[in-house]
């Protein structure tokens, strides 16, 4: 397994694991929650780092979206040599949730993939500003001064619970090796990955369950609409009614491990 202070790995009672996949700029830290519940149900839980995160914007900036792919292949190949006869399954945050999928087309043996708040466009409604001065951007995106400039998170930082907000706001809560900005080459990549994606759904066979609030405030749910619409498979969507972007740490957290849990044992069953 990844040898890193931030990952985390939970070993189960189930034949089953999950590998967590942090979003853009996050860390395994946003993925604890969910993967203590999915813990506490005999899941196996592995969360590591994708490449270029957790230190500094100059690391991710140095990162293609390809080597956060290769971050999500090795940690699943590190799951099936640990627990060679477990059904392995994916569940990511935006970001996460798009390298999930991609880990799907190249590997149809995977059991099942649960997206959260995908984004291949960041046009919830909070986000005019930044989608409006991403969009030409993004054509010039490699070029070095470009790359750099940094997108801050602002409030409601994707959360609806106003005790979470409050206390990101007055610093009492911050995700462990998290960056607090985005900075444009970042996003550049996220795209070049997105459109990657969009080309290998027809490809995508593993049972998907697609989870995504109707108020997100950062990507709009027609994003995960785009893939229900896309995939090859079969896929499962819900729409949250009380949560905004981070739907996995937000007011309805509970119901998403629920929601997700219940759909991997509905995909062992055959039952999706």
């Amino acid at each position: 397994m990844q040898d890193n202070e931030y990952s985390f790995f939970y070993p189960g009672s189930l034949n089953k694991s999950v590998l967590l996949i942090h979003g853009l700029t996050g860390s395994p830290a946003e993925m604890k929650y969910l993967g203590k519940q999915l813990h506490k149900l005999g899941f196996t839980v592995y969360a590591p780092v994708l490449a270029g995160h957790c230190r500094d914007v100059d690391c991710l900036l140095a990162t293609p979206w390809e080597d956060w792919y290769a971050s999500v292949e090795a940690a699943y190949q590190d799951l099936r040599s640990q627990s060679p006869l477990h059904e392995i399954y994916t569940a990511g945050i935006c970001a996460g949730g798009a390298l999930g999928l991609i880990l799907a087309a190249n590997h149809p043996e995977l059991a099942g993939v649960a997206t959260y708040s995908l984004a291949f466009r960041y046009d919830g409604w909070n986000m005019s500003q930044l989608h409006r001065v991403t969009m030409p951007l993004s054509l010039v995106a490699g070029l070095p001064l470009i790359k750099r400039i940094q997108f801050a998170e602002k409030e409601p930082f994707g959360l609806k619970d106003e005790r979470l907000r409050a206390r990101v706001k007055n610093g009492a809560m911050r995700i462990e090796g998290a960056l607090d900005y985005f900075p444009m080459g970042g996003l550049y990549q996220m795209y070049l990955m997105n459109e990657h994606l969009k080309r290998v759904l027809p490809q995508i066979h593993t049972p998907a369950l697609l989870l995504h609030a109707l108020e997100d405030d950062m990507s709009h749910w027609r994003n995960s609409e785009y893939v229900a619409k896309h995939i090859g498979g079969k896929c499962r969507m819900h729409l949250l009614e009380d949560s905004y972007h981070m739907i996995h740490v937000d007011k309805e957290r509970r119901k998403v491990a629920e929601l997700t849990a219940e759909f991997f044992v509905a995909s062992s069953d055959g039952k999706i």
